[in-house]
């Protein structure tokens, strides 16, 4: 799996872990947070938080943009520091009134802005790392791995925005609300980490970053043939097929911080107990990980020490997950705690995934990038199909006036919470068919001259279904809880038959 891929692909990698997690971990209690601290309803807190994803991925195409003229290198490291500043400023207790949402408001701009220089060119310079013949055919691994390192990130935020919410709240003395913003704060010192590990490692891919738009353009030429007008016109009108279909994607993925986030707080049972109750805590699910890894390598490796080491290893995982288990026991489960479970399963499942894809690729049927994009909607569209048939005859979200006069949601049904850990799971499936396929794609087909622009075009079609994320909020308590759902599996499956509609001129390109 890790092996023949290019260094720079592990220093890259680890650089935007970092970014991630202090992302993911404002990101994990977002959505609560702007409705405790400043009274807002579910559509008017999700029209800031779909508002806020649209605007992080709508600005990698002004980033991508800058970077063809001015270098990849320089747009990362301008970016991280913006975000820097942001965080910071997100970071601050100022309390719930119109200054300090006014200073918030502020706060996510920079976000998005530092956001916008860093993360499409971050993978453009990925991409790059694979014009070198040698490493040719190891792109879409090198994706998988690349996504999967983003995950590890995002599997531990949920944790550390809970522990450092509590830890302000009991140790600190602070207010629930004001709790929220040392979450926020563990943003900083994580691209402290992020832009440290980029240029300790620089050197393994320095060649990546260009200096200038000429430069790109040559390096490129170099690597691929040169193509005429009407081949560059036949891969930008590819490419922007795909954008379109992926916007009803995270459209329906997305609303994971969301309406999903909204039913785990007011529909879910907040407490587990037994084997569900290991599922909560996210050392349990390293250990699954560790697993899962040790057993691919027990089987692989071709060394009778290799495969001793994994045994070791898998043997250790199983014994920490016996000590863990206490049958009697209940755990506390919080909302935002859920969000865990999809960069887990990504963690998890990339391997497997990687090894189903290489079995069918060395028997020459492995699916192309376009078809992987179109299967992974019809597995969303699955997802949203259990939770539309498991709400079934659940009441309306309601809400109650708080201490302080604004409305509070209120908690009116203790459902499993092994529905959101298997939706979860299945939206996972699908996700891990489009979103580092599809980023592979662009890198692979966008005319060389483009390829800043056309990566920011990826992001662009990413920000626009974010933006549509809004109508989770804007359904959430206006219709039974199965039409919200119905909604997004319609969405998801109109999308996957215009992909199956089109793919022949997709795979034209491929």
């Amino acid at each position: 799996m890790f092996e023949g891929q290019p260094k720079g692909l592990f220093a890259l990698a680890l650089a935007n872990t970092g970014e991630r997690f202090g992302y993911y971990t404002m990101l994990a209690v977002f959505a609560l947070f702007l409705r405790a601290n400043y009274g807002l309803s579910p559509a008017m807190a999700g029209t800031i938080y779909s508002s806020f994803l649209m605007l992080v991925y709508f600005l990698p195409l002004i980033g991508g943009a800058m970077a063809d003229k001015f270098g990849f290198g320089k747009m990362v490291t301008t970016g991280i520091i913006i975000m820097f500043a942001g965080y910071l400023l997100l970071s601050v207790p100022l309390g719930g009134d119109t200054f300090a949402l006014v200073v918030m408001l502020a706060a996510l701009l920079l976000i998005g802005l530092g956001t916008g220089l860093f993360k499409g060119n971050l993978q453009v310079m990925v991409g790059d790392l694979y014009n070198d013949p040698q490493y040719k055919d190891k792109r879409d691994a090198g994706f998988s791995i690349f996504y999967m390192a983003i995950n590890i990130g995002a599997l531990f935020a949920p944790t550390a925005a809970i522990k450092v919410k509590e830890y302000a709240e009991t140790a600190l003395g602070y207010s629930s609300n004001d709790a929220y913003h040392f979450s926020f704060a563990v943003a900083c010192a994580s691209l402290i980490l992020s832009i440290a590990i980029y240029y300790i490692f620089r050197n393994t891919f320095r060649h990546t970053e260009g200096g200038a738009k000429k430069d790109a353009v040559k390096a490129d030429a170099a690597a691929e043939p040169e193509l005429t007008k009407e081949e560059t016109k036949q891969r930008i009108v590819a490419l922007c097929l795909v954008f379109a279909v992926v916007i009803f994607f995270w459209m329906a993925f997305h609303q994971n911080g969301l309406s999903l986030t909204y039913f785990a707080d007011e529909f879910t049972a907040q407490s587990a107990d037994g084997l569900q109750a290991m599922c909560f805590d996210v050392w349990n699910l390293v250990a699954v990980i560790f697993i899962v890894y040790a057993l691919f390598s027990l089987f692989q490796s071709k060394t009778g020490k290799a495969k001793a080491i994994s045994a070791i290893v898998i043997c250790m995982a199983l014994a920490f997950l016996f000590l863990q288990y206490d049958g009697n026991g209940s755990v506390t489960v919080s909302a935002p705690i859920f969000q865990q479970f999809n960069p887990f399963y990504v963690v998890a499942l990339t391997p497997v995934s990687m090894a189903i894809f290489g079995s069918l690729a060395a028997k020459g049927k492995e699916p192309s990038a376009p078809r992987k994009i179109a299967y992974g909607m019809i597995v969303a569209a699955i997802a949203y199909g259990l939770m539309a048939f498991s709400s079934f005859g659940l009441p309306m979200p309601q809400t109650e006036p708080g201490a302080d006069g604004n409305p509070v949601a209120v908690h009116v049904a203790d459902v499993t919470p092994n529905l959101l850990i298997m939706v979860y799971l299945v939206l996972t499936f699908g996700e891990l068919l489009l979103s580092p396929m599809g980023i592979s794609f662009v890198s692979k087909v966008a005319p060389p001259k483009y390829k800043g622009m056309m990566m920011g075009g990826w992001f662009v079609s990413t920000a626009i279904g974010n933006q549509l994320v809004v109508v989770g909020g804007l359904l959430w308590g206006a219709v039974p809880l199965w039409v919200c759902w119905s909604v997004f599996l319609g969405v998801c499956l109109i999308a996957a038959l215009f992909m199956f509609a089109m793919m022949k001129r997709l795979e034209k390109v491929c």
